[in-house]
């Protein structure tokens, strides 16, 4: 027992972390390769072991002894033998499943018409451990996909020559279903180390420029190389895909041109509206070599292929017919890629998921500021997309200057009158709309906005009406998915430029949408529970810039939608960040809510 150590580690295996103990800082440091932040209010900071926390870092190459070590070094009183044992069962799981090249096989039903032989690639799944290979064997889905000991069937020529244990203990897989292995058996929590060569696809001559081409220096902070290089790593097997998770405004796409530089080979991005799609051409043409006769777009206005093309999530998971198949995705086959960035990849739709698992041979990287899946698929992005391979807290960045000070503020409203009864005899998502559409929190958000007449503010919300409402009113232009997108465009760069000094949007801006200036967010309304829409709605307000941001969260108090506001503030939570609630009552008594917004001015 040590009382002056800062950690106290739990039989549930969450882990507490005393901010206020002189060694805490070393300490979190420490915790940050296998342990994921939950909470972080403002004496105790709550960790937390998962496989998937443990299988990021050993795939990283930390040591399950690492971690044990780490929490014996700092616990300020005796480490659970519990939790020591979980961490070298869990973590050791890595590694025991290894998938490697395999052997090249004459498909002896099938001829070309000239009669020429048709071979097919398989890869091998392998353990030494005879009870993971009975327990992999004897699963019923796995054996639509797995071959025991099929390893020199057929074989024309082997790729990797395999102990005899391993020959005793080997699966073999058509190429073709290397993803859908890996997630399949993550889900029986087997992770795969996969060890297979990546291609390196079509060569193409990258370079960051040193000034941009506006005559700015480009300057590429430390945590931006170190981001990129955990991606890159050697180029050897187990290198080259994973997952990147950095705050809004940290530069994410300054990474996936890093990486673009390291590798230089023909890139295909894929990011969320286009909005986003221009703006990541744009950032190319400023900051690189390329010309837009090397750059293409394909989106639902345009659709063309280059050595750097630019994709929607929404084009690639367009079909005519409900059942019918996804015709953009033949642009994964049609150049030799050699680099897939998946922008916001906790975005990645589930169709997209079955073309990443059949893309496993290509390298890729998932970027994000937040992993956080409400659907609880965090796993398909580790096994199909990678793992994690770099992260950095919110205010370690914000500390450091790379991100705006935030501030979050809940005003709380009550519900008028008239609108009591309707609110009592409705189900649940007509309570959360009625709650959500507070006709009072129109006069909250001119207040806020007369109160910041210096800053570029956005007002933010999921219902279009209440939106439009708000926009008339405030006499501000409205972005929403119906905007035409030159429109949209326009908008957003009038507001980049100063003409706007109010702008309302819908969820369409949640995602990759670059607005440095904004330093003001007023939510009106949410989609119910969403701490991603809460991570992504905190991003666009910090870009770094010299005055704080400030981020309004207006709740209706007593109704459902406070309830989810509590959900949401759990990842502000996680990250840092203090919530100031604020009380406001009434038309004609504002101070009350001008003084909370002024406390605000001095809450750091």
């Amino acid at each position: 027992m040590q009382l002056d150590n800062p950690l106290i580690v739990q039989s549930d295996r969450t882990l507490l972390l005393d901010v206020h103990a002189p060694l805490a800082d070393e300490c979190r440091n420490e915790l940050i390769p296998f342990a994921e932040l939950e909470r972080s209010p403002e004496h105790l900071h709550t960790y937390r072991l998962t496989p998937l926390s443990l299988w990021n870092a050993s795939s990283a190459g930390f040591m399950p002894q690492d971690a044990v070590n780490v929490l014996q070094k700092y616990a300020r009183y005796d480490v659970p033998q519990s939790v020591s044992l979980w961490i070298m069962e869990t973590a050791g799981r890595f590694g025991k499943l290894r998938m490697i090249p395999g052997a090249v096989v004459e498909v002896k039903s099938v001829k070309t018409q000239d009669g020429t032989a048709v071979y097919e690639q398989y890869l091998y799944l392998v353990t030494k451990e005879r009870p993971v290979y009975l327990e992999i064997k004897a699963n019923p889905q796995a054996k639509k996909y797995l071959v025991p000991c099929a390893y020199d069937e057929n074989a024309v020529s082997v790729k990797t020559e395999l102990s005899s244990e391993e020959k005793n203990y080997c699966f073999s897989l058509k190429l073709t279903d290397r993803g859908t292995v890996k997630q399949l058996l993550l889900q029986s929590l087997w992770p795969v180390k996969d060890e297979i060569q990546l291609e390196d696809g079509e060569s193409l001559d990258f370079k960051l420029r040193s000034v941009t081409s506006a005559g700015k220096p480009l300057e590429i902070r430390e945590y931006q190389n170190a981001a990129a290089a955990a991606l890159v790593g050697n180029k050897g097997p187990g290198t080259g895909f994973g997952t990147i998770v950095l705050p809004c405004g940290a530069g994410k796409t300054i990474v996936g041109m890093k990486i673009m530089d390291l590798l230089k080979t023909s890139t295909l991005i894929i990011t969320t509206n286009i909005s986003a799609v221009h703006q990541w051409i744009q950032e190319l043409l400023d900051k690189t070599n390329l010309t837009e006769e090397q750059i293409a777009e394909y989106t639902g206005e345009n659709k063309t292929i280059k050595q750097v093309t630019v994709a929607t999530y929404q084009i690639l998971t367009w079909r005519p017919e409900k059942d019918g198949p996804y015709p953009h995705f033949s642009i994964f086959r049609e150049r030799p890629w050699g680099l897939i960035i998946y922008d916001e990849v906790h975005m990645l739709p589930a169709p997209v998921f079955r073309v990443v698992a059949e893309l496993q041979a290509i390298r890729r990287v998932g970027l994000t500021a937040t992993l956080v899946r409400e659907d609880g698929c965090e796993g398909y992005v580790f096994s199909l997309v990678g793992p994690k391979r770099y992260d950095v807290p919110w205010k370690e960045l914000e500390h450091s200057g790379w991100i705006a000070t935030a501030e979050c503020v809940e005003v709380r409203l009550d519900l008028p009158e008239e609108k009591e009864i309707d609110y009592a005899v409705s189900g649940a998502r007509v309570k959360h709309r009625i709650a959500s559409e507070n006709p009072r929190k129109f006069e909250v958000a001119q207040e806020i906005i007369n109160r910041y007449p210096q800053d570029k503010i956005l007002v933010i919300g999921q219902y279009l009406e209440q939106l439009a409402d708000f926009a008339k009113r405030l006499n501000a232009p409205i972005i929403t998915g119906k905007t035409p997108n030159a429109e949209r465009d326009k908008i957003y760069g009038d507001f980049r430029n100063g003409k706007i000094h109010v702008l309302v949007v819908s969820k369409v801006a949640n995602f990759a949408i670059d607005l440095p200036d904004a330093s003001v967010a007023i939510q009106v309304s949410g989609t119910f529970g969403s701490r991603q829409e809460e991570a992504q709605r905190l991003g666009r307000i910090l870009r770094p810039k010299e005055r704080m941001s400030r981020f309004f969260t207006l709740i209706t108090r007593g109704t459902v939608e406070e309830d989810f506001g509590s959900n949401r503030q759990k990842f502000l939570a996680e990250q840092g960040y203090s919530y100031r609630i604020i009380r406001y009552t009434a038309k004609d008594d504002l101070n009350e809510l001008q003084e909370g917004i002024g406390a605000c001015n001095e809450y750091k």
